[in-house]
């Protein structure tokens, strides 16, 4: 990252506030350039992270959906982290255009982008919803995942792009903390699904695999981080003590269990300690050869439901510090 011009598009969302935070505190970037296309929100940024401040931070209006913007955005910039995208579950069930356009089409644009402007490496966040997909945004982090690792084969200029895909955010935007939070007050949560599990991966941590996935990315590789899995029971347990569950239903596009690596993945993908990586079938055919082991056919996926790593109510209620 050191002396590197650096990109975030959707860099005014969580992951990009907290990779900007954590970047400007332990790298020396060249450059660190914000592209999104709210206004206010970098308005709002700049008051913590101010250019005054931090020489190399630069903020810049745009959308995915804009190829022209882009290419301004893109020149001399050797990194990009491609974060933007519309990611609420039921509202993409409503507005499946809009969310093909940024989700879908955005990501094809900042792969065109970056392959014409010679971009050295290019990191898109996914999200567990792409595995074995049931809702548009899935399918949509599906498609971009897709294309970004074909992409590797159509740069003349050798541009890397590799992929990132891992669980619920704590504390995100559209994260169900802030709403449990809320529902202390009327001494009633409402719960989709008593059996309903999910991963749980901190900003931080988030940003810390991201960045560690970027230095050793190759291109073509899709990096998923081993996380714990929590009860969306436990979790109301822990904001929300002594309050009634209400059952209301799964909404429009929601799993009970979430996957992080299907079965199907498994055929090209490798277990390391902290992680797991699904190669392209070329590479994985490569490395077949050496000591790397593959989880193969056999393999029934990697999902919240069957996960060895569980929080319990008591490390949850540390987590969520309900007291705020």
């Amino acid at each position: 990252m050191n002396n590197k011009v650096i990109l975030v598009t959707g860099g005014t969302g969580s992951f990009g506030k907290k990779f900007t935070e954590m970047v400007l505190k332990k790298y020396r970037p060249k450059k660190l350039i914000i592209f999104s296309r709210d206004e206010m929100k970098q308005y709002e940024m700049q008051d913590r992270f101010s250019p005054a401040k931090y020489r190399n931070l630069r903020y810049f209006i745009g959308d995915v959906r804009d190829p022209d913007r882009l290419h301004r955005a893109f020149h001399g910039v050797d990194i990009v982290v491609h974060a933007a995208a519309l990611k609420i579950v039921p509202t993409a069930e409503y507005n499946p255009f809009e969310v093909v356009k940024t989700n879908i089409l955005g990501t094809e644009n900042v792969i065109n982008v970056a392959i014409d402007n010679n971009i050295k490496k290019v990191m898109v966040i996914s999200t567990d919803k792409a595995a074995n997909p049931v809702n548009l945004y899935g399918a949509t982090k599906l498609c971009a995942e897709k294309m970004a690792i074909a992409a590797n084969n159509y740069s003349p200029h050798g541009t890397k792009f590799s992929v990132v895909r891992y669980g619920n955010v704590f504390s995100s935007r559209g994260s169900v903390v802030p709403f449990f939070k809320e529902c202390r007050m009327t001494g009633v949560v409402p719960i989709t699904d008593k059996k309903m599990t999910r991963f749980w991966i901190t900003l931080e941590e988030g940003v810390n695999f991201v960045i560690s996935c970027i230095e050793t990315m190759n291109g073509g590789e899709i990096f998923i981080p081993k996380l714990p899995s929590i009860r969306i029971t436990d979790l109301a347990k822990a904001i929300c003590p002594g309050c009634k569950h209400k059952v209301v239903g799964i909404r429009p596009g929601e799993k009970v269990h979430e996957t992080l690596v299907s079965a199907d993945d498994g055929i090209c993908a490798c277990e390391y300690e902290d992680r797991f990586v699904v190669y392209p079938k070329i590479v994985s055919n490569n490395l077949r050869k050496k000591k790397d082991k593959y989880l193969g056919v056999d393999f029934g996926g990697y999902t919240s439901s069957n996960n060895k790593q569980w929080l319990s109510v008591e490390k949850l209620r540390k987590l969520v510090n309900p007291e705020n």
